[in-house]
């Protein structure tokens, strides 16, 4: 990546601020949790930004919300489509349906069945697809060449980082700043607009990403300096499965972000039974990335503040009892 892709950011605090007008009273402010027994037990103080807690259990609402506010009459009136495992295909399907705006989901066949359930429930056309033989951004594209829709994609988009962003924006601004800030990342929409806003609102804060050990394309990315992919990664993080790192927001990880961390599915599963526990709060495999990333010892700061992004609680209990994870503890 040479100087000019560094110097093309389409994304700026002024953007995130302009999402968070659009956003306001119609997205959760989403709670900020402390857990006196987590500080003991990291030697620091932590601030948890319950995005679990967000309208359709996940961050996403975010950026699907800002990017279809900002849609042209027309574009409103033919529709968008998106392609998720989950949790984008909920918040645009909860936005379209907040906005008026008829949405078409493409899912893969194997998608959380809590995930394709709320959004069929939120009123979307949902369009099933075989991870193993058929490309979900192809058959998007041609559904959006064949029905006149716009193409929400679930990351690497001006609007949806900037919507994301936002979380981090009412992160700093509830607690002051921060010396770290620990973000689940998949194609790095969240990640990105997090640290977008973070950098401004609390210089010298360090903000690292945080991914399944089975997909680290962005981690490897990172440290090449070059975008690295990863096919079909096998993990439980369902919402990080991504591919790669975008066009725009792998820039914007490499302006802000500084550095990247990674945790198995098996620290993964045991942070997210501890947060139950601990916490009372429901996270997803997902959600707890960069839960996980702390309480595992993946990062040790004493002393400092730190802030974790929890970006889920989308958990399939059906998918997560057939794996028999309270017996394997």
């Amino acid at each position: 990546m040479n100087t000019s892709d560094l110097n093309r950011e389409l994304v700026h605090y002024a953007n995130i601020a302009a999402a968070a007008r659009i956003l306001q009273g119609v997205a959760h402010r989403t709670p900020v949790l402390t857990s006196s027994t987590i500080d003991e037990r990291t030697h620091a103080r932590v601030f948890f930004k319950c995005e679990n807690l967000q309208r359709m259990g996940a961050f996403k609402f975010r950026g699907a919300y800002t990017a279809l506010s900002n849609l042209g009459e027309e574009e409103k009136l033919r529709g968008v489509v998106a392609y998720s495992s989950g949790n984008h295909a909920q918040a645009v399907a909860l936005a379209g349906r907040l906005l008026e705006i008829p949405t078409v989901i493409v899912m893969p066949a194997d998608a959380p069945q809590v995930k394709l359930d709320a959004t069929r429930g939120y009123g979307a056309e949902v369009i099933t697809y075989n991870r193993q033989t058929q490309n979900r951004e192809e058959l998007t594209r041609t559904l959006a060449a064949d029905r006149r829709l716009t193409m929400v994609p679930p990351f690497d988009h001006p609007h949806v980082i900037a919507g994301q962003g936002t979380a981090a924006k009412e992160l700093v601004e509830e607690v002051g700043p921060l010396d770290y800030l620990l973000v689940p990342c998949g194609g790095g929409g969240l990640l990105s607009g997090c640290a977008v806003a973070a950098s401004y609102l609390s210089p010298g804060i360090k903000v690292i990403g945080v991914e399944p050990a089975a997909g680290d394309d962005v981690t490897r990315s990172f440290k090449s300096k070059t975008l690295q992919t990863v096919n079909n990664p096998d993990t439980i993080a369902d919402g990080a499965r991504t591919t790669s790192a975008g066009e725009i927001t792998f820039p914007l990880i490499l302006r802000h972000v500084q550095g990247m961390l990674t945790v198995t599915d098996e620290e993964l599963l045991r942070t997210m039974l501890y947060l139950w526990e601990r916490m009372k709060i429901v996270v997803e495999p997902t959600g707890a990335l960069a839960a996980a990333a702390l309480l595992e010892r993946a990062l040790v700061a004493p002393g400092a503040r730190i802030g974790v992004v929890i970006s889920g609680g989308n958990a399939d209990f059906r998918d997560l009892a057939q794996r028999n994870i309270f017996a394997a503890r």
